[in-house]
């Protein structure tokens, strides 16, 4: 009987201590699910209805999950896979002590969002609601543009892309002028009338000058045109004149074209497009110039037939009615006391003078002029004829011909109120803008030149200068071979006198290079081929400084898709944005 209870006794305790093996196995099991998915999400509960989104209510009397679906996948953990409850190691084993559950996700991929959008929609969507109320009530539109105007210009073309509502605020009439009149503009160069694969791609190469990047704006508009003129005015770009094929669309081809009359503008802040009235003769390569005039400018047409105009020699004139002598003492009104400036006899022009200098302050109410004249006819014979294009009333009328003898018209820039030209017979011309006739000015002995190279006049901070190709003697060492060098030279306004200012760093490889003067820096572009390949240079002088250097801004970043025509179709554009 004794030994019987003990045999029972002992029976008993192997079953407790099996018993406490299953449950301290559970135990562990159910301990390194919790923290395997505890880890992830943890359990989340749907508090409106009291259901755990991660398992069914499967449970058993001990409260533990009978299916053992494991769902890690959704966690980013690919080397588990899927359980179920007959699997070895969960066979027979079931939570019969405390109170712990294991966090096993019983819903299959996908089911779990499904379920939670369903028994949450109207709460999802009152939080998106508040989301978007808060947003528009912590961002006013005087706020939001104050943050978008100092964007750089890349960057203001991303923001346009995130809503209407921040395109519209970039593109009105009072963000734009913002725009001109804060201190956070750049200077942009733009690089038009580049060719490839012989045809006109009507592609707009545009760099960043100071982040150095390229960028490319698609203008389908001026597919097809080619050997036109730019001028820049203010943000806006003036696309004058040019060719088109007649015969094969969009190819370079001289054999048989048309030449056009029209103009277009691009504004590259909002990169639109419109057109304005047409020229009066169409042309193809005309000179450009632009001046800001008065608000009550009117262009004098008394003397539109004659075909002579004055002189201005070098040196100081006592003709006081010399239109040329007086912008020359307009521009130096600050050297002369208050006695000299009195002595001046006609006082329209210094009350010209002042307007502008008030208009400068108003950038509203700015009033411009542009200035076409040369160029080829639709017969390609040059052409000795001008026009003049208001903004203002957005007419064209035709100015005073050029002298028969002056020659062919090959470079031209306004400075102070004067539009000079010069021609390939090395005669320098001006055209008073105000009194509406030209001017033949005469100064000392023009620097040498190669004819091959057409020289280029610009304007800096009302600072006339020319850049021409001369042949420099081997620095005076016998034996040494002379090499061509492209200079920079300055016009003393004053006593009409020549003087070297700079030297081009790079080799004059490109006879038809364009330089653009922009406030006091001077931009030019270089472009020719050599051993099969098309090189592009970019280069910058700053004629503030005593020594006016040059540096390199951009190389070879345009031209491995480009034809050796673009050397001869290029021109350059400069604009602050």
């Amino acid at each position: 009987m004794f030994s019987e209870r003990l045999t029972g006794e002992q029976s008993l305790g192997q079953d407790f201590e099996a018993l406490s093996v299953s449950k301290r196995l559970v135990r562990s099991v159910s301990q390194k699910l919790k923290k395997k998915y505890k880890g992830g999400r943890g359990e989340e509960v749907d508090d409106t209805r009291g259901v755990s989104l991660r398992c069914l209510t499967l449970y058993g009397r001990g409260g533990g999950c009978k299916v053992g679906a494991d769902t890690s996948d959704e966690f980013g953990d690919p080397s588990s896979r899927r359980r179920s409850s007959s699997s070895e190691e969960g066979k027979g084993y079931k939570m019969i002590c405390g109170t712990e559950e294991t966090a096993v996700d019983c819903f299959s991929h996908g089911v779990k969002e499904r379920f939670w959008r369903k028994h949450n929609k109207k709460d999802f969507e009152l939080e998106e609601s508040v989301r978007n109320s808060r947003m528009h009530i912590f961002l006013p539109d005087d706020i939001l543009e104050m943050c978008l105007v100092k964007l750089p210009m890349t960057s203001l073309m991303t923001a346009r892309l995130v809503c209407k509502k921040w395109r519209h605020l970039t593109t009105t009439p009072r963000f734009l002028q913002m725009r001109r009149d804060g201190p956070h503009q750049k200077p942009w160069a733009f690089l038009f009338g580049v060719v490839k694969d012989g045809f006109c791609s009507g592609e707009i190469h545009a760099l960043d000058v100071s982040q150095g990047q390229w960028h490319r704006i698609n203008a389908d508009i001026l597919k097809g045109r080619f050997m036109f003129s730019i001028a820049s005015i203010q943000d806006d770009i003036y696309v004058v004149g040019g060719c088109s094929s007649l015969t094969s669309f969009g190819r370079v081809d001289r054999s048989s074209y048309k030449t056009h009359k029209g103009v277009l503008v691009f504004s590259p802040l909002t990169k639109s497009w419109h057109k304005v009235s047409s020229m009066k003769h169409a042309r193809s390569m005309p000179i450009l110039g632009v001046s800001e005039v008065s608000s009550d400018f009117t262009l004098n047409q008394n003397r539109l037939d004659r075909r002579f105009y004055r002189s201005r020699v070098g040196g100081v004139s006592d003709v006081y009615e010399d239109p040329h002598r007086l912008s020359l003492r307009r521009q130096y009104r600050n050297a002369f006391d208050e006695n000299e400036a009195s002595l001046l006899p006609n006082r329209k022009s210094y009350k010209f003078t002042r307007q502008k200098s008030d208009q400068s302050s108003a950038k509203g109410c700015r009033r411009f002029v542009l200035i076409s004249v040369g160029g080829l006819g639709s017969w390609d014979e040059p052409l000795d004829s001008g026009e003049i294009y208001d903004s203002a009333s957005n007419k064209w009328t035709e100015i005073q011909k050029m002298p028969v003898d002056f020659g062919i018209v090959c470079s031209g820039v306004v400075c102070n109120g004067m539009f000079y030209v010069y021609s390939e017979t090395d005669r320098l011309a001006g055209f008073d803008i105000e009194r509406g006739y030209w001017i033949g000015i005469q100064t000392t002995p023009f620097p040498s030149r190669v004819h091959e190279y057409h020289p280029k006049l610009v304007c800096c901070n009302g600072r006339l200068f020319m850049l021409s190709v001369s042949w420099c003697e081997g620095d005076g060492q016998i034996g040494r071979r002379n090499k061509a060098v492209r200079k920079l030279w300055e016009l003393d306004l004053m006593y009409l006198t020549w003087s070297e200012a700079s030297i081009h760093p790079d080799a004059p490889m490109d006879w038809n290079a364009a330089f653009v003067g922009d406030r006091n820096l001077i931009f030019g572009v270089e472009m020719f081929k050599i051993f099969g390949q098309i090189l592009d240079f970019l280069t910058v002088c700053d004629v503030s400084d005593l020594g006016a250097s040059w540096r390199h801004i951009s190389r070879n970043h345009i031209t491995h898709e480009l034809d050796a025509s673009s050397c001869m179709t290029k021109t350059l554009a400069v604009l602050h944005l």
